[in-house]
């Protein structure tokens, strides 16, 4: 029987076989795909400090719930507490990670959530415009079918989706969607999220290349092989949101926040104690080589970084 595409990623990433809920994925990351914060610290030293902007400019509340809400590894909290921001003596640090069964919590009154390449994780649907309509894609025994959509779905599809050209193939995220409405509806102050994608629908569906998969840092455009032993993602078409957030590249987030500040700190403690290294001087040269993989303009620099804000309280 046909199943529709996005309900088949779901079972492929989060069912019983599925490459997170198998121990394929989410437990040993570094062997499949490695994000920012596994680059090293450096990413979540300059985290810390947009925390700390975001604290003060919020009247600097105790306690400061700071949310992880794609945890994997858990580098990211790691790095922010080895960084021991000022934010941090009011802070609440929580891990989750839908790939481990965690889950936010129903609260999150004046709470932070990070969502660190979380919403090209989520279940998305995979539609294709036509003059008269809009399909779904399904999936049958790896093979695709095309399924026409119901009124009542067409209703809530996004302008930016509905709007393409005949024909036209993509994402619809859905589910990030309602993950981002409801983490609104239960009171977070900020959502900070890092994704690859664009800012655009239509800027993704004429650039292509938008379905990926991965296993051990390959990268494959078939979601229909080996089903449970590849990650699938898509990049994100930031344009489907509501409310729309904020955006920016990944490397003008960090240069705002101070990283190429940090990096000199780096280079100059290194420069001190290099004829005698100890343990932090070797920490602190590592960033010269994190900031160029974090700042590449052809990799992780073009991320997109998306900012959702609450009114600074008065």
């Amino acid at each position: 029987m046909a199943e529709r595409f996005d309900r088949y990623m779901h079972r492929c990433l989060y069912g019983e076989r599925g490459f997170y809920t198998a121990g394929t994925g989410s437990a040993g990351r570094r062997r499949d795909f490695i994000t920012s914060p596994e680059v090293g610290p450096l990413f979540a030293a300059v985290v810390a400090r947009w925390l700390d902007a975001v604290w003060t400019a919020h009247g600097r509340p105790d306690p400061f719930p700071v949310i992880d809400a794609g945890a994997g590894p858990g580098g990211l909290l790691r790095g922010l507490e080895r960084a021991a921001p000022d934010c941090s003596a009011a802070w609440q640090l929580l891990a989750v990670d839908p790939a481990l069964g965690t889950t936010l919590p129903e609260r999150l009154d004046g709470a932070v959530v990070i969502a660190n390449e979380l919403l090209d994780n989520l279940a998305f649907r995979m539609v294709v415009v036509r003059s008269d309509g809009v399909d779904d894609v399904a999936v049958d025994d790896g093979a695709e079918s095309l399924v026409p959509m119901s009124d009542a779905d067409r209703s809530r599809l996004p302008a930016p989706v509905a709007a393409l050209p005949s024909g036209s193939r993509s994402p619809w995220h859905d589910e990030a969607q309602t993950w981002l409405t409801d983490v609104v509806r239960r009171g977070a102050h900020t959502i900070l999220a890092f994704d690859y994608g664009a800012p655009t629908t239509l800027e993704l569906v004429e650039r292509g290349g938008w379905l990926r998969t991965y296993r051990r840092h390959e990268r494959g455009h078939d979601p229909y092989r080996e089903p449970g032993e590849w990650d699938i993602t898509t990049d994100v078409a930031f344009d489907q949101f509501e409310p729309a957030p904020t955006l920016c590249r990944q490397a003008e987030f960090l240069r705002r926040h101070g990283i190429d500040s940090l990096v000199d700190e780096g280079r100059r403690v290194w420069q001190e104690r290099a004829a005698r290294p100890d343990v932090e001087a070797l920490v602190m040269r590592s960033r010269i080589a994190e900031s160029a993989a974090l700042l590449d303009p052809a990799g992780l620099g073009s991320w997109l970084v998306a900012e959702w804000s609450r009114p600074n309280r008065t």
